[in-house]
């Protein structure tokens, strides 16, 4: 049963770019037959706890002597490595908050980002059981990045996810990107509003290909 781990961050739940081409792939995802699965978290209607102990960024047998970190975030732990280590595909929106992920995204990767459990610490062949499985994610963005702009590298939201999807997990990680995405509603120049639905109008159609190759 194939199945898709579906995550949303965005806190627009009307008008979210990234939240429209990541339904996009689902749908598309779901119409490859009765068999494919999608689990979908919404980290922004329901967002998960930040690591009230920094002993919880480590497994029990590598925290320091005397740790005590709550149960219960434990268990949540537990449970999202589960969720993920399920799926067959991982699926990320991924809007652009002040040059960065949202902090409900960032919640979710501090939970399942674990040496020695998805990442390797001390035994590599061991230690990355998410090696070679794809991950997608949506980058949406409000202004401009494109190669040569002073923006280019302003986003931080993809290189730390990359970092931590691909190196640290192993993961085959690629990307669809839409930018301009406030163009309209701030009298951006008609050339860069059309540019924004171009960008869109392609991002959709990457999702439903990206689907279609990896269902």
């Amino acid at each position: 049963m194939p199945t898709l781990l579906h995550l949303d961050s965005s806190a627009d739940l009307v008008t979210s770019r990234s939240r429209a081409i990541t339904a996009t792939f689902a749908d598309t995802w779901r119409s490859l037959g009765g068999d494919h699965t999608v689990v979908h978290r919404d980290l922004h209607r329901e967002p998960l706890p930040h690591l009230t102990d920094a002993a919880l960024h480590f497994p029990p047998h590598l925290r320091p002597e005397g740790a005590n970190p709550s149960a219960e975030q434990e268990a949540l732990q537990r449970l999202l490595i589960a969720e993920l280590l399920a799926a067959d595909v991982l699926l990320i929106g991924v809007p652009l908050y002040n040059y960065s992920m949202p902090s409900t995204l960032k919640a979710w990767i501090d939970y399942i980002h674990l040496p020695a459990v998805t990442a390797p610490f001390d035994d590599p062949a061991r230690q990355q059981p998410l090696a070679g499985r794809p991950a997608v994610l949506v980058s949406t963005r409000g202004g401009v990045y494109d190669a040569g702009t002073s923006t280019e590298f302003d986003d931080h939201a993809l290189p730390a996810l990359t970092l931590i999807l691909a190196k640290a997990l192993g993961m085959t990680v690629e990307t669809i990107v839409a930018t301009r995405t406030l163009s309209e509603r701030f009298g951006a120049p008609a050339d860069e509003v059309a540019k924004q639905h171009r960008e869109l109008a392609a991002a959709h159609e990457s999702a439903a290909r990206a689907a279609r190759r990896l269902g």
